[in-house]
């Protein structure tokens, strides 16, 4: 055999071996640069509508929730989940704008973001997706002191969960997620957050999951789809997939798609169970994902929008973020 021949024979080689790892990277997990059909044109549009319609103080004002925090919060994330440059891309002084707003509203005596625990949730959320990534000395310091307020709001149950104000001494497996999903992205991008208030979280809603594998809303009693898709997303981010909770919600929600949420939490619901099928199983989350961007594309106004009762900005951000898992761009979206 000439050398020449040897080259060519390697060369061969390496493209076969490459060719298989690709082949095994769409069996398992799909391939994470190519998108499908329909996801840019419709992701773009949604975000084309909420760069427009944005208020100059960073908020939205095309209902009463597009001037809160948490749905702001979403907002941020949405563009976020882009991948643009958030600095100098097209989108920067959208959420350098958002961030803004956020940062404002943050009482200043405990670090309270808005009015509620579900605002203050996504609220910390996106300011922990942002932190590392946008130049702004702001959202270190304001991403601690909104850890430190779920913290210490955890701390008045005897629960472990949380409610809708920071002073409850009761828990709901909804608010409950805000706040879990908060401290595990916050911990993601290097905040330090007690091992003991994720185990209180995690402890939480083992108590409130049936036989069947069903969360419900305070404890066991009446579980449903969104409420399991929420613990489900919990247990995932927290590295628990092998738990036999995990494992019983995850069973729970087999077979479901996004025509069978209930129509008035829609969107709420596709944002929790894309990302709870996202992180469960490449298949599952390949027939899921198909059928919600053709569904969420029957749904889109021509603006760009969705809307529900609650509101445009809360919906086109959440409609977006069931998406943003076909470009894995936020630490909080990966396997």
């Amino acid at each position: 055999m000439t050398a020449n021949t040897a080259r060519i024979l390697c060369s061969i080689i390496l493209i076969l071996l490459s060719a298989a790892s690709l082949h095994a990277q769409g069996i398992l997990g799909g391939d994470p640069m190519r998108l499908p059909d329909g996801v840019e044109e419709t992701y773009s549009k949604g975000l084309a509508f909420l760069s427009k319609k944005q208020s100059e103080n960073g908020s939205w004002n095309l209902s009463q929730y597009g001037k809160e925090p948490g749905v702001v919060g979403l907002c941020v994330v949405a563009f976020l989940a882009h991948g643009d440059d958030p600095e100098t891309g097209p989108y920067s002084r959208n959420i350098a704008g958002g961030l803004d707003f956020i940062i404002k509203s943050m009482r200043k005596e405990n670090g309270y973001i808005g009015n509620s625990m579900y605002n203050h949730g996504f609220a910390t959320l996106a300011l922990a997706e942002a932190y590392g990534a946008v130049q702004d000395d702001r959202l270190g310091p304001a991403l601690e002191k909104a850890v430190a307020l779920i913290v210490s709001s955890q701390k008045r149950t005897p629960y472990g969960g949380w409610r809708y104000s920071p002073e409850s001494n009761d828990a709901d497996t909804t608010v409950s997620g805000a706040c879990m999903v908060a401290l595990l992205a916050a911990a993601n991008a290097g905040i330090k957050v007690p091992d003991e208030s994720i185990r209180k979280g995690l402890e939480f809603y083992e108590s409130c999951q049936d036989p069947d594998g069903g969360i419900g809303y305070t404890n066991t009693q009446g579980p449903n789809t969104i409420r399991t898709g929420i613990a489900a997303v919990v247990w995932a981010i927290a590295k628990k997939k092998k738990s036999s909770q995990y494992v019983k919600a995850m069973s729970y929600l087999k077979g479901g798609g996004p025509d069978r949420i209930e129509e008035s939490y829609l969107f709420y619901g596709l944002y929790y169970l894309s990302q709870a099928y996202f992180h469960h199983d490449p298949v599952q989350w390949e027939r899921w994902n198909l059928a919600n961007i053709k569904f969420l594309r029957t749904l889109q106004s021509d603006d760009g929008s969705w809307n529900s009762s609650f509101g445009p900005e809360f919906s086109t951000a959440a409609a977006l973020l069931s998406l943003a898992l076909n470009y894995r761009y936020l630490p909080i979206y990966e396997r």
